[in-house]
């Protein structure tokens, strides 16, 4: 199983770090890895992007360039992940703020309240947890067991008390689709 996969948003939704813990999850599962981000020189509010590779087998290029699933975190976000997209992928937007879909008619697309999943938990800030939950039942690239104690590794210790929110997002995320 080899799954190539590219997060786009804008700053401050978490895109980076949403990359950063599907690979870290990926790792503590005994898979190979990479991860790509990049981000505007905003504060908040400019691009972010994430590429991500999780494989069985050994990764020959670090490059995604035509991912097999995309997630859509922000309507600026539709245009290049839909070009980018290989036919028949899997497309994941974030029906909160992304309210157009897609023109292509040769992809898979599932959408998502991410935003509003992540207020109803009291903050908005984790929809990126919640889609990241969505993201591994539909592309199956993450098992998602063990998940407080990968995170309590990731997270340094004073960010441990959001431990029980960011399990409840990716949870709730992984039975919303």
């Amino acid at each position: 199983m080899t799954e190539k996969s590219f997060f786009a948003g804008f700053g401050g939704q978490g895109i980076i770090s949403l990359g950063q813990i599907w690979v870290y999850c990926a790792m503590q599962e005994g898979k190979n890895v990479t991860c790509f981000p990049s981000y505007g020189a905003e504060k908040r509010g400019g691009i972010a992007r994430t590429s991500v590779i999780v494989s069985d087998e050994e990764i020959a290029s670090p490059l995604v360039t035509i991912p097999d699933s995309v997630l859509v975190m922000n309507p600026d976000s539709l245009p290049l992940c839909e070009g980018m997209l290989k036919p028949g992928g899997l497309m994941l937007i974030n029906a909160s703020l992304v309210k157009e879909g897609p023109r292509r008619g040769d992809i898979q697309v599932a959408r998502i309240q991410a935003q509003h999943k992540a207020e109803q938990l009291g903050n908005s800030r984790f929809a990126n947890m919640v889609a990241l939950g969505a993201m591994a039942k539909l592309t199956g690239a993450l098992r998602l067991t063990n998940l407080e104690s990968i995170l309590k590794q990731f997270f340094p210790l004073d960010k441990h008390r959001f431990i029980p929110l960011n399990v409840d997002a990716i949870q709730i995320g992984y039975e919303a689709v």
